[in-house]
């Protein structure tokens, strides 16, 4: 992991979040305090390792951090609020759900969330700060697992191979199907199926 001048804090904590850009499901967050005297080898960007090493490393972190916690924001509130200000949300009930509370928070991106401490955006922070890299496999292994459950439940869109991304695979199915509950009547792919089905509702009903 490439060098990063942590502040001055001895409790730091790392948020991350995963699903800013699917059209279906909440946007998953985490925020996790690492515990330096159970360091954790392997701790990267969690887009880069397999599958099976992210699932390794979610358990690992689970047992070894000194506190870990989760947030989301849900589709209805992503619609409400936008994609912006629900990952926002998201993020602070990850941090608030810490039960240790962090003196410092370094949050991957471009912009922190209003937090009750000091914080500090991280550019590519996922692959720079292990506490980042710790939250984006908490979330993302979360994440996928709820794509998996949404798959069991609505097999025909495929929700398990795009993990609700906007492949040309999952555009199709929504054309072809419509929208489910768990989509973001928001995001313009969904909305356009969603206008599609009800012109022609009312055309087979003339």
């Amino acid at each position: 992991m490439a060098e990063f001048i942590y502040p001055h804090a001895r409790l730091v904590a790392g948020v991350d979040e995963v699903g800013r850009g699917p059209l279906v499901g909440a946007v998953v967050t985490a925020a996790v305090i690492l515990d330096p005297a159970r360091p954790i080898a392997g701790l990267a960007d969690s887009k880069k390792l397999s599958e099976k090493k992210r699932l390794a490393l979610y358990t690992q972190i689970r047992e070894q951090a000194l506190a870990w916690s989760l947030g989301r924001a849900e589709p209805e509130e992503i619609d409400r609020l936008n994609i912006l200000h629900a990952t926002m949300l998201a993020m602070q009930r990850a941090v608030a759900g810490l039960a240790i509370t962090p003196e410092y928070v370094l949050v991957d991106g471009n912009r922190c969330p209003t937090l009750p401490m000091p914080s500090q955006a991280v550019i590519k922070g996922d692959s720079l700060v292990a506490e980042i890299s710790a939250a984006s496999i908490l979330a993302k292994v979360t994440r996928d697992a709820e794509m998996n459950a949404l798959d069991a439940a609505w097999p025909q869109y495929g929700f398990a191979q795009h993990k609700g991304y906007p492949t040309a695979l999952h555009l199709e199915r929504l054309r072809q199907y419509g929208a489910t509950p768990e989509h973001r009547r928001s995001f313009a792919p969904v909305r356009h199926a969603l206008l599609d089905a009800d012109v022609a509702a009312s055309v087979s009903s003339l």
